[in-house]
C-alpha cells in the first residue's frame, strides 16, 4: 500500500466515537508530531502548529476525529444491551450490523437486532424498526453473563467494518470517512508544507465530539484564536439512484467540494471565491455543494470572538453515517493540492481583505 492508502486505512479502522477518541487520537498524534508543535487541550483536541514565514495570519484547519457510534445505556436481565446513539444514525442502516463494545476487559463483538420478523404480526413487518426498539446481542443469556464479559453502562460501541480498495482501484470503502478523511487531509497538507513555503502560521486541529454538537471545535478555536479557518469534511455524494440534481449534483470522482451553505454557517464569501478561483487557476475540478440538514465544525469556529472568515472544503462520500461509506481517491488527492495552494495564498493582506 502507498502512503495515502495506508493513512486512510489506518485512520478509518481506528476506534473513536464521540467522547471516546483516545485510540484514534494516539494514532493522529504519531502522524502530527514530526510535522509541528503538538498540544492537546482539556477537551481532547490535538492542535499542531506549523510555522511559516510569518507569525500571522493564524490559519486554522479543522477536521474532526470522532466517528458516529453508540454507548451502552442498559443491560436487560436476559443479557441484551440497550444503547444511546452518539451522532446521527438512520434507523434503516442498523439492523444486522456488527459492532464492537470496548470494555475494561477488552473488545466484545455484538450484532444489532430487533424482534424477529417471523414472529411479528403482518401489520408490523412492513414498518421501519426504530432504534429504541433495537438491542445489541453479544450471545449472552443473562445480565450476569454480560457483566462477566466486562460490559458496563457507559462503554462505547464502534461499528465493525474494515477498509477496502474497490474493484476500480480508485474507490475506497470504509467506516468513519466522516470525518477521518478531514483528519487525513490536514495531515497530508502539513506533510507537503514541510518542503513548501507559506506566508502564515498554520494550526491543524484534529477535533473531538463534532458529531454530538461541535464541542471540540468550540474549545479548540479558543486555543488557536485564528484569523481565518478552513474546515475539512466528508461531503455527501448525490450520484445515487433517486436523487435529483436540485437536491445534490455532487458526484464521486468529480473533484473536491466547497460548501455554499450548511445549517449553521454561510461561508465568508470572499474566502469562498478564493477557493473557487484557486481551483480554476490550478485546473482542479471543484463541485459546489450545500447541506440543508447538517453542519460542520465551522458552525462554532466562524462565531469565535468577533467572527472568523471560514469555509468548508469537502471530499464527497456515498453512504456516510453508516457502517460503510465510499469515496474516490482522486477527490482526496485534488483536495490536498487545493488546500496546500490556498495555504500558500493566505498572507496578511489577503486575509485582511476577506472582511473589508
Amino acid at each position: 500500500m502507498d502512503e495515502t492508502i495506508t493513512l486512510l486505512k489506518t485512520l478509518t479502522e481506528a476506534h473513536g466515537v464521540p467522547g471516546y477518541e483516545t485510540p484514534v487520537r494516539e494514532i493522529v498524534r504519531e502522524y502530527l508530531e514530526p510535522l509541528g508543535e503538538v498540544t492537546q487541550d482539556k477537551t481532547g483536541n490535538l492542535i499542531c502548529k506549523k510555522y511559516g514565514t510569518a507569525e500571522t495570519p493564524r490559519v486554522m484547519l479543522a477536521g474532526h476525529m470522532d466517528e458516529i457510534g453508540f454507548m451502552v445505556k442498559h443491560i436487560t436481565k436476559e443479557g441484551f444491551l440497550k444503547f444511546i446513539p452518539l451522532g446521527g444514525w438512520f434507523d434503516q442502516v442498523l439492523l444486522g450490523q456488527r459492532v464492537i463494545i470496548k470494555t475494561s476487559n477488552g473488545d466484545v463483538i455484538g450484532v444489532i437486532g430487533a424482534k424477529p420478523p417471523h414472529l411479528l404480526p403482518a401489520d408490523e413487518r412492513s414498518k421501519v424498526v426504530e432504534k429504541k426498539d433495537m438491542y445489541i446481542d453479544i450471545g449472552a443469556t443473562s445480565r450476569e453473563e454480560v457483566e462477566a464479559a466486562g460490559v458496563r453502562p457507559g462503554d462505547p460501541i464502534i461499528p465493525r467494518a474494515d477498509f477496502q480498495v474497490m474493484a476500480n482501484g480508485e474507490s475506497l470503502l470504509s467506516k468513519a470517512f466522516d470525518d477521518r478523511v478531514g483528519t487525513a487531509l490536514l495531515i497530508s497538507a502539513l506533510q507537503k508544507l514541510q518542503t513548501q513555503s507559506h506566508p502564515n502560521t498554520v494550526y491543524a486541529a484534529a477535533t473531538v465530539m463534532e458529531e454530538v454538537g461541535l464541542r471540540g471545535a468550540t474549545t479548540s478555536v479558543r486555543s488557536v484564536d485564528p484569523d481565518v479557518a478552513i474546515i475539512l469534511e466528508s461531503d455527501i455524494a448525490g450520484d445515487v439512484p433517486g436523487i435529483q440534481p436540485e437536491v445534490s449534483s455532487v458526484k464521486l470522482g468529480g473533484g473536491p467540494t466547497v460548501l455554499i451553505y450548511d445549517a449553521r454557517m454561510i461561508p465568508n464569501l470572499r474566502l469562498r471565491d478564493l477557493v473557487i478561483d484557486t481551483a480554476k487557476e490550478l485546473e482542479i475540478p471543484l463541485q459546489i455543494s450545500f447541506v440543508e440538514g447538517g453542519a460542520t465544525d465551522g458552525g462554532a469556529i466562524h462565531l469565535h470572538n468577533t467572527g472568523v472568515p471560514t469555509v468548508v472544503i469537502g471530499v464527497a462520500a456515498r453512504h456516510i453515517h453508516s457502517h460503510s461509506a465510499i469515496l474516490h481517491r482522486q477527490d482526496y488527492e485534488r483536495a490536498v493540492n487545493l488546500l496546500v495552494a490556498l495555504l500558500s495564498r493566505l498572507d496578511a493582506d489577503t486575509v485582511a481583505s476577506l472582511t473589508r
